[in-house]
């Protein structure tokens, strides 16, 4: 039941990320929805079902007129994270914006300087930064065990990705720039994270190597039945693939960070098995972690020199969660439903969310321009001082 307590949260777009409004509907526990707006007259069938008694509306205008919403969760195409997250925030509700902030390094700005001349609180969702094995990671870098870090490599590989990213519009590059930044946004915010410095200059290389050959619906069809629940094997056997496919399936970019760190990120859609791998080095060890579960191992080595050892070191597990993405999704609800009541610092961080985006972006301009190296642009410091101040 819904108290006057409750934060009255209402969801734009309800499609592949519902997870997150799932967990933002806690009635008489914080935070409820009481409004959705989505353009599919399919999915606001479902919304009676889902949130007993929310509106639903067809366009997000209406949804922000509506005075039984308090904040927003922004989770509509990438390409319209802009557009959707600037109306929300001059309409004076608190948004939450799904990751990636926005598909362009220009987008990003237009919403961070919107938000900064509105004075609307702005929150975006990063929800690794709350998975317990990137928080372990973090604590034990804090803590010393491997020294100063120097170095990062991130392995990603992404079993399920001609399945997610090539039966829809992900597959266009005019709706997400590319997979490097729509898919990797998320770890190159935990590759600076873990060593607290931003990227400044990439180079990249990249192919569509496998899905750009393999069967297309014709525009305006709808995906296959059983979309995201029956999986083809092998990769080569994959169909009914989005009209439209000019994104790569295969990247790897190289960092240089503001604080000397050198890091690498690699990117695989037709690999097997789910995999996501981060390898930090530092100035007195090693570590690696196996797993992102919970359940899951990060593993030190800081003795040495000496031939490889499985058994490592130090092993620590990834402490046990409940909930979608391991718990993250309720813990990134929590903090934002705290953050637009009373505002205050966050663990997420719009700066932080521009810069990843900014690598990414920067980084397919390499990858398609041969590999050469491209600076990322600055923020403009006015709106860094903005967003590291708690927004005040």
């Amino acid at each position: 039941m819904t108290t006057t307590n409750d934060l009255r949260i209402g969801v734009i777009g309800l499609g592949l990320r519902r997870s997150i409004a799932t967990a933002a509907h806690r009635p008489g526990r914080g935070s409820v929805v009481t409004a959705v707006a989505d353009s599919d007259a399919a999915v606001r069938d479902t919304v009676p079902g889902l949130f007993e008694g929310a509106a639903a509306h067809r366009d997000h205008r209406g949804l922000l007129a509506d005075d039984a919403v308090d904040a927003v969760l922004v989770a509509t195409p990438d390409d319209t994270h802009e557009t959707v997250a600037c109306d929300a925030l001059k309409a004076g509700k608190a948004v939450f914006v799904e990751k990636p902030l926005g598909i362009s390094v220009e987008q990003c700005d237009a919403i961070l300087r919107t938000a900064y001349e509105t004075g609307t609180r702005l929150y975006v969702g990063h929800n690794m930064r709350h998975m317990g094995v990137v928080r372990l990671m973090r604590d034990l870098i804090a803590r010393g065990d491997i020294g100063e870090p120097k170095t990062v490599w991130v392995r990603h590989f992404v079993s399920y990705g001609g399945d997610y990213y090539f039966k829809d519009w992900h597959a266009d590059r005019r709706r997400t720039t590319g997979l490097l930044l729509q898919k990797g946004a998320h770890d190159l915010d935990v590759v600076h994270w873990l060593v607290d410095g931003y990227t400044t200059r990439v180079n990249a290389f990249g192919e569509l190597m496998l899905h750009g050959d393999l069967p297309r619906r014709e525009p305006d069809t709808p995906r296959p039945e059983g979309w995201l629940r029956e999986f083809e094997w092998p990769p080569s056997e994959r169909k009914n693939l989005h009209h439209i496919v000019d994104v790569e399936d295969v990247s790897m970019m190289n960092m240089r960070l503001d604080n000397g760190v050198l890091a690498a990120y690699q990117q695989c859609h037709f690999s097997p098995d789910y995999f996501r791998s981060y390898t930090v080095i530092g100035t007195q060890g090693r570590l690696e972690n196996f797993g992102d579960s919970p359940g899951a191992e990060v593993r030190v080595w800081n003795t040495g020199p000496s031939g490889y050892r499985a058994d490592a070191d130090a092993t620590y597990r990834v402490p046990e969660a409940t909930g979608s993405h391991g718990g993250a999704d309720g813990r990134i609800i929590d903090e934002f439903c705290r953050f637009a009541r009373d505002g205050g610092a966050t663990d997420t961080s719009p700066v932080a969310a521009r810069m990843s985006v900014a690598a990414g972006y920067m980084a397919t301009q390499s990858l398609r321009n041969g590999g050469a190296p491209y600076d990322v642009p600055p923020l403009d410091p006015e709106l860094t001082a903005y967003f590291d101040g708690g927004q005040r």
